[in-house]
């Protein structure tokens, strides 16, 4: 069901979820605070300040109503959605940037290293 949920919302999911990236938010990515996470949404990876932590929030937000439209158009759940989202910005981790894998384990991506992607991304 993954697979197919991905190649039918891909460019649906990424687009919107990309567009959000202000100066704050990929200079917190860039300091190691933010980072992009496995269910589609942003996460906190280290202590950051509050401005960017109510930017995060707000980002949140704006995603989870995106994944529940989507969701809804696709007779999906938002989580699905979601975690097709997950598939698609793990793959656009800049070196340095921390992401963060279902395990909990937050990873910070080296010049020498890809990011784990989860088997049930598609290819």
């Amino acid at each position: 069901m993954r697979l197919k949920l991905a190649a039918l919302l891909a460019l649906a999911v990424a687009v919107p979820a990309m567009a959000q990236m202000s100066p704050t938010i990929r200079a917190a990515k860039a300091a190691g605070q933010v980072g992009e996470r496995y269910d589609g949404y942003l996460g906190m990876a280290a202590n950051a300040p509050a401005a960017v932590r109510r930017e995060v929030e707000a980002i949140n937000i704006r995603r989870r109503s995106h994944y529940s439209n989507l969701a809804n158009a696709k007779g999906v759940t938002p989580q699905d959605v979601g975690i097709t989202a997950g598939c698609v910005t793990l793959r656009s981790v800049e070196v340095g940037e921390p992401y963060l894998l279902a395990d909990n384990v937050w990873r910070r991506r080296t010049a020498m290293q890809n990011v784990s992607i989860p088997s049930y991304c598609a290819p």
